[in-house]
């Protein structure tokens, strides 16, 4: 038991900077030495420190993403692809390349509650119209490489009953065609007309029905609600089943303003 007494007391000894109990006996020696070590241990304290802080620094600023509108929108990547390009969900719309005016009047609509899908319209409630509308322009301005659209089941028949209306209408029921207000490329027209290339058919049978039943509307004159209820619930298919068998355009851009001769008074057509 003594021994460990003596071992201990000379670990302790040690650990201040004396070797043994005699260098107490000597006063001034024993505290110059425990002097010396203290600011020995102190410096390195200190060295530890200043050399530890510039990998602190690294690391702090490895840690924090850019704040950056892309960085703030990638939250929306994981329905809208990560260059808003859509994904292979079927109720998720492309946002890429679509023009500023119609996504800033989307977004309006969603925070607003005038067009309704709960997630949307909680994520927005409390956005302001500032930074819509650069949620806006930044999808607007995205150009992602085209994707192929999905094979169809869609019939034959039904194709070609979809291709008719795309781009001739139906004039014995009022119905224009698609492309006379969303371009010969289905591409939109600026500023708030939206291309209708790279969509689902899902995705536009369910907005198409939307409008028909009063659920989504737009700005007054509502011309696609005026057109979607001139719709029979088979030509809503076949329209969506064409439009979904599109490729999107190498040049997805909308045409300028004016370009369209629109068939009817249309509220989206200004922003």
């Amino acid at each position: 038991m003594e021994d460990a007494h003596a071992m201990l007391g000379d670990l302790s000894l040690r650990t201040i900077g004396l070797s043994s109990l005699a260098e107490i006996k000597s006063p001034g020696r024993a505290f110059r030495r425990l002097c010396r070590a203290v600011v020995l241990a102190v410096f390195m304290s200190a060295l530890v420190l200043v050399l530890a802080a510039p990998t602190r620094a690294r690391a702090q600023q490895t840690q924090q993403a850019p704040d950056t509108i892309a960085q703030r929108l990638l939250a929306c990547a994981a329905c809208h692809g990560p260059q808003g390009q859509g994904t292979d969900n079927d109720y998720f719309p492309r946002l890429a390349g679509k023009p500023a005016g119609y996504l800033m009047n989307q977004l309006v609509a969603f925070r607003n509650g005038r067009r309704r899908y709960p997630p949307m319209n909680y994520l927005l409630e409390y956005t302001p119209d500032a930074y819509l509308r650069q949620m806006a322009e930044y999808f607007s301005a995205l150009r992602p490489p085209p994707i192929a659209p999905p094979v169809t089941d869609a019939s034959p028949g039904m194709l070609a009953r979809g291709h008719a209306i795309v781009a001739n209408g139906d004039p014995s029921h009022g119905v224009p065609a698609c492309s006379r207000c969303h371009g010969p490329a289905l591409t939109g027209m600026e500023p708030a007309i939206p291309g209708l290339a790279g969509l689902h058919s899902s995705y536009i049978s369910a907005q198409l029905g939307a409008w028909r039943y009063g659920t989504r509307t737009a700005a007054a004159p509502d011309c696609m609600q005026i057109v979607a209820a001139s719709l029979t619930e088979q030509d809503v298919r076949a329209v969506a089943a064409w439009l979904a068998s599109l490729p999107i355009p190498a040049d997805p851009s909308p045409v300028p303003h004016g370009t369209l001769n629109m068939p009817l008074p249309c509220g989206s057509e200004r922003p």
